[in-house]
């Protein structure tokens, strides 16, 4: 098959950052039995990972042409594979967030690569949808596989034997490095100006986040990822302060919500080979909010006792992280028709964009949420999120007219031809 050992080599990559960004919450918690850190101490990790997977995406969508995308995937797998293997010997809480800021800076690294790397390897929109929705389920295929797989080394954490599991992570990443190095990619499309400076470059791109449907499509992004982590991070809190679920069984509930984005996003990448992107999106995001109603009455009727075993588990809690599978194939569709819209050469720039305005939708969708927690409670809170689901479905109608408007125009399909 085309492609085959390259495309085999993208979804174990995404598998192996998958289950080492992902991990940061249990991270977090283990953190302070070892080193006896405060929650305030060990929360620091996620900006560490956050912030540098922004700055990455914003430096490297830039110049990640010149780089080439392979290249560039292969930089961050061999950092990743050196400081897994390091970490175990070291043991020091500053070193755990160098780990985490070296995982962040791969990633930003790795998904804008990638991203570019799927309009080499697909020659249609349709098949662009359809493996960008089917990357994206194993990423939380790995979302998942993370809990259950630091789960078996965090037994004791004040022993350290965690640190241990890094020795796995560290195997796979190298696993995925040696996949990659073998692996050929045909990226003569994307070097059409190889003399550029890094200025020209940085200047393009923010010419680029000018263009109306780039605009629109940022938004969208925005709005999506903050649904969807205000979901992930405060679905396990809703379960034991709601629904006073004891917190072992409330966290491993809120991997269901991991489980279903994957499973919807896996159905996506089937389903979008057949129906129009637009009319899927619609039909999604209006079934995550009547899932959300549903699931916020039922809660509201649910007696609360305490809940410490599965069979006392309220019916609520396993409807709601079912929005998932409905949330699933927004982001992956709406990043697929981006860079479907636009010229190879510019699905560098484009992917970095993409992934820094993804990681500030995903930080303020989890504070926002967080502060509501707070101040209204957690049923009032999550109510709230049928308002950015609103103004997703506005800017997803202007993002549709803005696409369509561009292929009229030009009579161009960067992925087809005309």
């Amino acid at each position: 098959m085309q492609n085959f050992r390259i495309k085999l080599s993208l979804y174990i990559n995404y598998f192996v950052f998958a289950i080492l960004l992902n991990s940061v919450g249990t991270v977090i918690l283990l953190v302070q039995g070892y080193f006896l850190v405060s929650k305030q101490g060990a929360a620091y990790l996620d900006p560490y990972k956050d912030l540098s997977i922004a700055v990455a995406s914003f430096i490297v969508g830039a110049v990640v042409t010149k780089v080439g995308y392979r290249k560039s995937m292969i930089i961050a797998l061999s950092a990743v594979t050196i400081a897994c293997f390091i970490i175990p010997s070291i043991k020091i809480f500053f070193a755990v967030k160098l780990l985490y800021a070296v995982f962040g800076f791969s990633f930003g690294l790795t998904k804008v690569s990638v991203y570019g790397t799927i309009g080499l390897v697909t020659n249609s929109e349709k098949a662009h949808l359809s493996f960008m929705n089917f990357i994206e389920s194993f990423f939380m295929v790995g979302v998942v596989g993370g809990y259950y797989l630091f789960a078996v080394f965090s037994k004791n954490p004040e022993t350290g034997n965690w640190f241990k599991v890094y020795y796995l992570l560290g195997g796979l990443s190298f696993f995925a490095l040696l996949m990659l190095l073998t692996a050929k990619l045909d990226e003569s499309e994307i070097k059409k100006e190889p003399n550029n400076s890094f200025a020209d470059d940085f200047l393009k791109m923010v010419k680029l986040a000018a263009l109306p449907l780039v605009i629109s499509f940022v938004v969208c992004a925005f709005f999506y990822v903050l649904i969807e982590q205000s979901s992930m991070n405060w679905i396990p809190t809703f379960n034991k302060d709601v629904l006073k679920i004891s917190e072992p069984i409330a966290i491993i509930l809120g991997s269901i919500l991991s489980a279903s984005i994957a499973l919807g996003r896996f159905l996506a990448g089937i389903v979008l080979r057949k129906l129009k992107w637009f009319v899927v999106l619609i039909s999604c995001i209006a079934g995550a909010a009547i899932t959300l109603l549903i699931s916020l009455k039922l809660a509201e009727n649910t007696s609360i006792s305490s809940v410490t075993n599965f069979a006392d588990v309220p019916l609520v809690a396993f409807v709601m992280p079912t929005l998932g599978i409905f949330l699933a194939p927004i982001y992956p569709a709406i990043n697929s028709v981006i860079l479907a819209s636009l010229p190879k050469e510019r699905h560098g720039a484009m992917s970095g964009l993409i992934v820094v305005f993804s990681a500030i939708g995903g930080t303020l969708g989890s504070v926002i949420t967080g502060s509501l927690f707070d101040s209204i409670g957690g049923i009032k809170a999550f109510y709230f999120s049928l308002i950015p689901m609103a103004i997703l479905l506005f800017f997803l109608f202007l993002f549709y007219r803005q696409q369509a408007k561009l292929k009229s125009n030009i009579g161009f399909n960067s992925m087809g031809g005309h």
